[in-house]
């Protein structure tokens, strides 16, 4: 029996065996390929065919050729997202508004996805690109060795040993914290969750970024607090200056943000900007409740130092996880309240009474290894790979003015699409077909980013999920063509 790929012309055969290699990061951007006559040789074709996939690989921006040099891997393909907001030109402060999450986040975001679904909604690494066996080596000890601690209820705060671990693992995030102040929760959300009952009252304000995480909105909402949207730049985050402009004018209790690779945009804060926000908080008496859920997974290590390293009063509240890196299906984040340590305690005592201490064990096991700098440096490489290999797509086959985020880190990818096109609009004509991708409005109070999507590379993935991003460019044509007919 023939396979497909033996079915393809010799040149696209090449093409992809050499495309393959650039995608998983075997070929570093800016590396040579061998001559045309050398790859003639290596894959007994002629010149003239390999020419042709050369010129595939160019068409596909995946390499780029250099008069009298040759050819090499090109740089990260596709446009830059302009601003989505003009931080610079502040002048007036967003109002507070009450927060209605409805059926779409819900069905988009809220909930498992039917199988039949070609989905774009996760951002969560899948079994794939997590090292699956070293956390069931890890759980598996800790149940042995452990054992006795399943037949006794758990702490409210943690083990103290996987609270030791968590002080020594948040020294990589700038900070020295003491592993009595730390309260390990069910999560990341959870988390947050309890930071915000612990500074808010219902009808509160809470200023974060826009576009935000849909789960915040939730969140909020669930608390009964408002959001006030502070303008946020697609590589550098949210505005200090409009911050600092709410803070002078609007009763905010607390701000809510993602400094590192923040959802959906893939934004990261300068340090600079970290630590004057941590000023800004002091001056102002203000809680910030910081969520470094994907730390880990940013390229450069200056983009992993926190806002809490710069925090000497105690008004960072710092929440992790290990669901973007570990397993999501540990269920464990953590908190460091600061001054409100004391009201997140009891709050955790009240809601839940404290995790499982064989997971808790577990996780300090996985995030004290001498191996996990490396695994983390793998997932970051998997991960790019595919972030990579998406843009590609999006850039070849989505309509012309299209812009795409290029994220240092993770595995979420923001889309501005050209004007006059309705990403709701796309989303009901792509959910048709079986495609799932989120239109922007679900990432915002107010209901902007109507021209924006979200397309979440994590989950199960596999080629289905590139040809998927060629049939939603296709869909996303033709409805431009539409409004431009209907607008002639």
């Amino acid at each position: 029996m023939t396979c497909a790929a033996d079915a393809l012309p010799l040149y696209q055969q090449i093409a992809g065996q050499w495309a393959e290699l650039i995608r998983n990061g075997t070929l570093a951007r800016g590396e040579r390929l061998p001559s045309v006559r050398a790859l003639a040789r290596q894959h007994g074709a002629a010149p003239t065919t390999v020419v042709q996939a050369l010129h595939w690989l160019e068409d596909a921006r995946l390499v780029v050729a250099r008069p009298r040099s040759g050819f090499f891997v090109a740089p990260r393909s596709g446009p830059q997202p302009a601003p989505l907001t003009a931080p610079a030109a502040v002048r007036a402060s967003p109002r507070p508004r009450a927060v209605a999450v409805d059926w779409l986040g819900q069905r988009v975001l809220g909930q498992a996805q039917p199988d039949h679904l070609l989905s774009y909604s996760s951002g969560t690494p899948g079994p794939d690109l997590l090292d699956t066996e070293r956390v069931r080596r890890a759980v598996a000890r800790a149940v042995q060795r452990h054992h006795g601690l399943l037949y006794a209820y758990p702490s409210a705060t943690g083990q103290p040993e996987a609270r030791r671990a968590l002080a020594r693992y948040a020294a990589s995030l700038g900070c020295t914290l003491d592993p009595e102040r730390i309260v390990v929760t069910g999560g990341c959300m959870d988390a947050i969750a309890l930071c915000l009952r612990a500074v808010t009252r219902p009808g509160d304000v809470v200023a974060l970024e826009s576009p935000t995480h849909f789960s915040f909105l939730e969140v909020l909402q669930s608390l009964h607090l408002r959001a006030l949207e502070i303008p946020t730049h697609p590589r550098h985050g949210l505005s200090l200056d409009a911050l600092q402009l709410a803070l002078e004018t609007q009763p905010v209790k607390a701000v809510l943000l993602v400094p590192t690779l923040s959802n959906p945009l893939g934004a990261c804060l300068p340090q600079a900007e970290r630590r004057r926000l941590a000023q800004l908080a002091a001056r102002h008496g203000v809680a910030v409740i910081e969520d470094a859920i994907y730390n880990d997974l940013a390229d450069g290590d200056e983009m992993r130092r926190s806002v809490k390293s710069y925090d000497d009063r105690g008004h960072v509240m710092l929440c992790g996880s290990f669901s973007k890196t570990l397993a999501p299906g540990l269920r464990l984040g953590w908190v460091e309240a600061g001054r409100w340590q004391r009201e997140v305690h009891r709050l955790q005592d009240v809601q839940s009474g404290g995790q499982s201490p064989v997971l808790e064990l577990a996780l300090a096991d996985l995030i004290t290894q001498p191996g996990h700098a490396a695994a983390m440096r793998t997932l970051r490489a998997r991960a790019g790979a595919r972030v990579q290999a998406a843009r590609e797509a999006i850039a070849m086959h989505f309509p012309r003015g299209t812009r795409v985020s290029d994220p240092p880190g993770g595995l979420l990818l923001w889309l501005a699409l050209p004007r006059g096109l309705d990403a709701l609009r796309l989303h009901e004509a792509c959910l048709t077909e079986g495609i799932l991708v989120a239109p922007g409005t679900l990432f915002s109070a107010s209901g902007r980013f109507r021209n924006c999507l979200r397309i979440g590379l994590g989950g199960e993935w596999g080629e289905a999920h590139l040809e998927g991003l060629r049939r939603v460019g296709e869909i996303a044509g033709q409805l431009l063509q539409e409004e431009v007919a209907r607008a002639a």
